[in-house]
């Protein structure tokens, strides 16, 4: 039976290279017979929060702020796996992506323990730099967040040497990013 998964893109460029890393792995991931629901967080209306924990009293609206995120939520609590797609910023994920995952905690607000809902994720990054330190920062970052809160890492796909928008086409992590939505 095929998986639900929700990605989370974090790219402002529709079609920049990250969305070549999405495209790949999407049809890898159709191929397998897995369903995709894919959000593009730069096109939504999604607030930073505000650390107001208020989350959590409405089940089927968890955050205080009513935005974009309402569309998310309920996908995101019933996914088998959330991919996370991103360019390189300043050796980070883009602030369009860090805004919807911190809002993510609104549903662990759901829970009176504060008990993230455990998840199995996928990192998709595309960069201008190609080199191990180059990505190390991220790793770091994500190894870390996914050992705190407990989810499975189920893979990940650096590109590098991708700068300006078609730099991807023919990239190496093309064929990865596909085989790693077809093997889920």
């Amino acid at each position: 039976m095929g998986k639900k998964i929700v990605i989370l893109n974090g790219s402002p460029r529709p079609k920049g290279n990250t969305a070549g890393l999405i495209e790949a792995f999407v049809n890898g991931a159709k191929q397998a017979g897995h369903e995709v629901v894919r959000f593009d967080l730069q096109k939504m209306d999604i607030h930073p929060c505000l650390g107001c924990l208020g989350g959590g009293k409405d089940p089927q609206s968890p955050c205080v702020q009513k935005d974009g995120m309402a569309e998310i939520y309920p996908h995101y609590e019933t996914a088998d796996v959330l991919v996370l797609a991103s360019p390189m910023y300043y050796w980070s994920i883009t602030a369009q992506l860090k805004t919807a995952f911190d809002r993510l905690f609104a549903v662990t607000e759901k829970d009176p323990g504060y008990n993230t809902p455990k998840q199995r994720c996928v990192l998709l990054m595309a960069a201008e730099g190609d080199t191990p330190e180059n990505f190390e920062p991220v790793e770091h970052y994500y190894h870390s967040l996914l050992n705190h809160l407990g989810w499975d890492n189920l893979g990940e796909v650096y590109a590098g040497g991708v700068m300006r928008v078609g730099d991807i086409v023919g990239h190496p992590a093309l064929a990865k990013a596909f085989e790693l939505g077809k093997n889920l």
